[in-house]
């Protein structure tokens, strides 16, 4: 395989969080035919549930997302695909549940999902990680005595200028500035103050700057434009599933054109398509996984691959680019408790 090839690395839920998972696994793609081939473990790490490539450099960073002290590791990305530990660094909150670079490479963002907070670690000139410039504590709460007791932030997310942290517990995108000198953060007004019990997850722009944001408690997709104060106005909201029970969607994607958006759904276990026109998301299809619990989703080319943590495996669609209708390619692929998917294509593995 040469240099067009590409890859994806899978992290997953290891033993210490009741998966299987033995770490970090690369997976090899075939960008024609959509196909997974598995590699093999690329490194041991305890519960690697969420994973971001550094903007410039071979590294890959992964959270440890422990119950009681986090911690968030780095690895030098070989050419065979084979991480090297780099750097560990804790967190100082529990269970980390999502991470992000800023593009400058120069800081790394991780989001505290139980104990509510945001920590950002310095990168030095190699990309290892640094003891913490800053921890974040959030606050707040909302009306879902189990979900809601405090904050949990659960993404955070480099945004031009600032940066953004989607807080389940209370209702809240919150809006922050890092400092780039310092490295610490200052609270500004949030930039969206969802409808209470919403319980905010991911996000995600489209192309014309609409906000996109899941709603895990509500079960919602809500979107968001530009107010006259600066803060970001709800402009509409959507069933994520029209099927009925408990639904706990999880993530979202989008097409690089911008036409259609994807939503997985926990408990329904399926995919729903909207049609985006850049006033409102329309359904279009709702198609199952042939997995339990959609954990998380990446759209590569015009193939969907979505991860089913309780069924342990991957699936693959192929989305047709007229109606943006996913069709499932072949049978899931095999893979222990996995929780998140990641593209690599800087790599010549063989």
């Amino acid at each position: 395989m040469g240099a067009n090839a590409e890859y994806v690395y899978v992290g997953g839920y290891t033993g210490d969080k009741g998966g299987e998972a033995e770490g970090i696994v690369l997976l090899r793609r075939d960008p024609a035919s959509g196909l997974l081939t598995r590699l093999g473990v690329a490194a041991r790490t305890p519960s690697p549930s969420f994973l971001a490539q550094h903007p410039t450099l071979p590294i890959l960073y992964a959270v440890n997302e422990l119950d009681s002290d986090g911690t968030v590791s780095a690895f030098t990305v070989a050419d065979d695909g084979e991480l090297t530990p780099l750097s560990i660094q804790p967190t100082g909150g529990s269970d980390p549940a999502h991470l992000a670079v800023t593009p400058d490479g120069r800081f790394l963002l991780v989001a505290n999902y139980t104990s509510g907070s945001v920590a950002v670690h310095p990168l030095d000139p190699e990309g290892a990680v640094g003891e913490r410039s800053d921890l974040l504590d959030l606050a707040g709460s909302g009306p879902d005595p189990e979900r809601q007791q405090g904050p949990h932030a659960h993404m955070v997310v480099p945004d031009r200028d600032c940066v953004l942290v989607t807080d389940l517990g209370a209702d809240r995108v919150w809006r922050c500035r890092l400092d780039p000198v310092s490295g610490r953060l200052t609270m500004l007004p949030p930039a969206v103050t969802a409808k209470p019990g919403t319980g905010p997850r991911h996000l995600r722009y489209t192309p014309d700057g609409t906000l996109l944001l899941v709603g895990e408690l509500a079960a919602n997709l809500t979107w968001y434009r530009p107010a006259a104060d600066g803060s970001l106005g709800e402009a509409g909201e959507v069933r994520a599933s029209e099927r009925d029970g408990v639904n706990y969607p999880s993530e979202i994607t989008m097409g690089r054109d911008g036409r259609f958006i994807y939503m997985a759904n926990r408990g329904p276990n399926t995919v729903s398509a909207f049609a985006w026109d850049g006033e409102r998301a329309t359904p279009v299809a709702e198609v199952p996984t042939g997995g339990d619990w959609p954990r998380h989703m990446i759209l590569l080319g015009d193939h969907l691959y979505v991860a089913n943590q309780l069924s342990q495996s991957v699936t693959t669609f192929r989305i047709d680019p007229d109606t943006g209708v996913p069709s499932p390619q072949g049978e899931p692929t095999a893979e222990a408790s996995p929780t998140c998917l990641l593209r690599w294509t800087s790599m010549t593995v063989r």
